[in-house]
């Protein structure tokens, strides 16, 4: 996996098991991989996804069940949904429109470009 420099990579890791779970590649109550499998998937130290795994948990994302291992959580989709919704009318909208009124594109334009 190739890493940005602009965020801690365990939050990268993170990312990426949730554009996962909503590919369906993890499906909602389904076992996830061992720590110790995701790291040598990703090539980073354990403790790495150790941090990502956590984090997602306290997002209700994923769950520990003791002895077995972690399970993405019933309603994980609409709960990753929810989150990459709130940082996109945050943080990528407002950046997005910035550029627009810096280059001064419409949002006809915009709107012709997506059709």
């Amino acid at each position: 996996m190739e890493f940005k420099n602009h965020k801690p990579i365990f939050l990268q890791i993170a990312e990426r098991i949730c554009d996962e779970i909503l590919q369906g590649h993890y499906p909602e109550g389904e076992r996830m991989p061992s720590v110790r499998e995701y790291a040598a998937e990703v090539e980073v130290n354990v403790n790495t996804v150790v941090r990502s795994f956590d984090w997602l948990s306290q997002q209700d994302i994923i769950a520990s069940r003791r002895g077995m291992g972690y399970f993405v959580s019933q309603g994980a989709k609409e709960v990753i949904r929810r989150n990459l919704r709130e940082a996109f009318f945050q943080e990528t909208l407002p950046e997005f429109v910035g550029q627009m009124q810096k280059l001064g594109i419409t949002v006809e334009e915009v709107e012709q470009a997506m059709k």
